[in-house]
């Protein structure tokens, strides 16, 4: 259902300084990301951490997120919840039921995240009429790091190939399953319908729009 009840402004969190300079500077942040899949690009120090969720995701959703564009929020995130009412209006969603109808959904536990076919992937003829994802994971770093399991939980290495890769570009990637890149790579027939995603942790986003072909390593 709808987080619709009144929040709690005892636990506001503050925006940005500066919501204008601020909120251009995020989203140029997040048009490099989409633009070079596999660059880490940084969003700044621009909010206070919290343990809710990281800065770069928090930043996000103040950038883009307005009174037109519902939120799903995977967990209970009375913090983030409060400050995205506040200062973007944003209708905030809870219920699995209603992740068709989100435009922004935030991942904060995305090794139980929901089967992606339920978000909206948009169709052929309106295919911006799709889901970005951000997911908060617990790392995310340029390169391989050392080889983990590739069906556990830990960092995996993943190489990512298509536009804006010259060849390609290699990563790696906590908190995600290699059964969530399968899930992923089985939307690919649909294009241009499809989910982009940004992977967030700490100031920094990962972007990875539909087009990115992703190989678990």
């Amino acid at each position: 259902m709808s987080m619709t009840s009144m929040p709690d402004w005892s636990q506001l969190q503050p925006g940005f300084v500066d919501p204008v300079h601020d909120a251009q500077g995020v989203f140029r942040a997040v048009l490099d990301a989409l633009a070079r899949p596999g660059r880490l690009c940084s969003v700044g120090s621009r909010l206070a951490p919290s343990e809710q969720a990281s800065v770069a995701a928090r930043a996000v959703l103040l950038a883009l997120a307005d009174a037109t564009t519902p939120v799903w929020l995977q967990s209970p995130l009375p913090e983030v919840a409060s400050a995205l009412r506040f200062h973007t209006g944003a209708t905030l969603l809870s219920s699995e039921s209603e992740l068709a109808g989100a435009q922004f959904a935030l991942l904060t536990d995305p090794a139980h995240c929901p089967p992606l076919e339920r978000f909206a992937f948009g169709t052929a003829e309106s295919p911006e009429h799709s889901a970005t994802l951000i997911v908060d994971v617990p790392t995310l770093a340029a390169g391989h790091t050392a080889r983990r399991d590739r069906h556990s939980n830990s960092a995996l290495a993943l190489r990512l190939r298509g536009p804006g890769i010259a060849s390609h570009a290699d990563v790696s990637v906590g908190g995600l399953d290699a059964a969530f890149w399968q899930s992923r790579a089985a939307l690919a027939p649909r294009f241009p319908a499809g989910l982009d995603l940004l992977i967030a942790a700490g100031d920094r986003l990962l972007g990875l729009p539909r087009t990115t072909h992703v190989e678990v390593c």
